[in-house]
């Protein structure tokens, strides 16, 4: 009877912690612009940094036509995925993960073939 008690204070403890799906938060759903860890953390789901050595911020994702990264193994990107519907037409390759280099360009999978 204990462990169910614990556990049942446990969650009264961190409800408060857990953030609201629409409400800005101090870490999470945070704006284009403020300072960011993790993509996960952004309105965007894109955390973007233009360099090593630079401080990573929430972006916008990326357009048609816009260069983008297919998927980071960090959750920080050095360009954004795309927006909704579009697909990132990239080398996918493990090194090219790792090493956060593998940068495509954002295309409508139901558009023409032109480029």
């Amino acid at each position: 009877k204990a462990l169910p008690l614990c556990l049942l204070l446990a969650l009264l403890l961190l409800a408060p912690a857990w953030p609201a799906p629409h409400e800005r938060g101090l870490i999470f759903n945070l704006d284009t612009g403020e300072l960011c860890l993790q993509s996960v953390q952004c309105k965007s789901h894109c955390c973007h940094r233009d360099s090593g050595l630079s401080l990573a911020r929430c972006a916008p994702k990326a357009a048609e036509s816009q260069a983008c990264s297919p998927k980071s193994l960090y959750g920080v990107y050095y360009k954004c995925p795309c927006e909704n519907g579009l697909t990132c037409d990239a080398e996918k390759s493990i090194v090219g993960s790792i090493l956060n280099n593998n940068f495509g360009v954002c295309r409508d999978p139901q558009g023409s073939n032109s480029t």
